[in-house]
This record gives structure tokens, sequence and C-alpha cells, in this order.
């Protein structure tokens, strides 16, 4: 009786045994399964949040006038007209100057340079004073009595919010609406012309500044 009481109780605790070793492999069989499942997780939501990212990248790119890149201040304007920059000339003088082209895009010019941060001129401003902007890097925006009201409204809405800009009549011109730089001008056809603004991004500060970086501050006001 003794013998057969110690060969169950072996076999029970051989039994227990066995269970806990099959509990401890279902165990380990179904944190296997619940790392797997987060790992796999993980890797789809960084899967997800990369994809994601790379879908915005071409929509920042394309923001700007829903164009893509950024790509007006390269390239030729149409119409453009350019003169050389050597022979322009840039010396300070203080008698008036006769420029050979109305308005003019450079030449001798006045030691006081116009105004030129967003300014918005009502009446002509002296060709002296803003051929000096000019040659610190702005852009001037002429008009004559064809250009309509709404026309000069928007661009001067425009040159308002520009540093390095400046607009102002210019009876005597031969478009209603002109665009000059130092050495460059363009004759648009509106405010709206595409012109307008490849214009300005070239040429605010563009390559063709004589004095990148002077001001447009602390000058005469016309």
């Amino acid at each position: 009786m003794s013998f057969d009481r110690r060969t169950r109780l072996d076999q029970m605790r051989g039994a227990d045994r066995a269970r806990d070793r099959r509990n401890r492999v279902i165990g380990i069989g179904l944190s296997a399964v619940v790392v797997a499942g987060l790992l796999g997780f993980g890797s789809y939501m960084l899967l997800e949040k990369s994809e994601a990212t790379e879908s915005k990248e071409p929509k920042a790119l394309t923001e700007q006038d829903g164009k893509g890149p950024d790509d007006r201040s390269s390239g030729p304007i149409e119409g453009e007209k350019t003169w050389d920059a050597a022979k322009l000339g840039r010396d300070h003088v203080t008698t008036d100057v006769k420029y050979p082209m109305k308005p003019p895009v450079g030449g001798n010019h006045n030691p006081a340079w116009l105004n030129c941060d967003g300014v918005v001129y009502e009446k002509a401003v002296p060709n002296v004073n803003a051929v000096h902007a000019l040659e610190h890097g702005s852009v001037w925006v002429t008009y004559s009595g064809k250009a309509s009201g709404s026309d000069v409204d928007a661009l001067a809405s425009r040159v308002r919010s520009t540093p390095y800009s400046l607009m102002s009549p210019y009876e005597g011109q031969t478009g209603a609406i002109m665009l000059t730089a130092w050495g460059k001008q363009v004759t648009v056809d509106g405010a709206d012309d595409p012109r307008v603004a490849r214009f300005f991004a070239k040429y605010v500060q563009g390559a063709q500044t004589p004095e990148p970086g002077a001001p447009c501050t602390g000058g005469v006001d016309g």
C-alpha cells in the first residue's frame, strides 16, 4: 500500500511538472506572438508616418502659386530690356543728370538715395535719387495716366509689402506700367501680369545690385 501511494504521488508530481512545462511553453509562445504583433504594428506605423511625411514634402513645394518650387527668379523675362551695367556710370553728383531712358535704369546719381523700403509715392520723384535707390537693389514701379486705378492700387499693395521697392507716377514713359531695376526694365500689361512677380523675385536685391545690402531707409522722401 505504501508503494502504491508513492507511485501515485510520483505520477501526480510528474503530471504537474508536465503541465507546468506545457504552460510555460504556451506562455512563451503567446509572448512571442504578442511581441511579434507589436513589432509588426510599430513597423506599420513607422511606414505610415514616413509615407505621410513624403506625401507632404511635394505639397510644401507646390504651395507657392501652386506651381511647384519657386523658379520665378531664374530665366529671362519676356520683353525685358537690359543695359550694360559697366557703361551706366555710378558717380555721385549734385547736379541734375539727363538720362537716355525713361525711367532711368542707372547712371550717375545724387549722393542721397530715395527711401525705398516699400514706399509708395503719390507724386513724381527726382530721377537722381531714385537711381541711387536702384543701386541699392530696389525695384522701382512707375505708372502713367494710362494705367487703371485698380492696377495702381494692386501694385501699390505689392510694393508696400516688399522691402527694397518703391513706386511713383512717371509721365513721359512709353508704357502705362513699367518695372525698373539697375540695368533692367520691362513694360507689363497690368498688375496681374505674371512678369510682375517674376521681376520682383529676380531683381529685389538681385544679382544685378551694385551695392547689395545697402540701406533703403535713412535717405530722402522725394
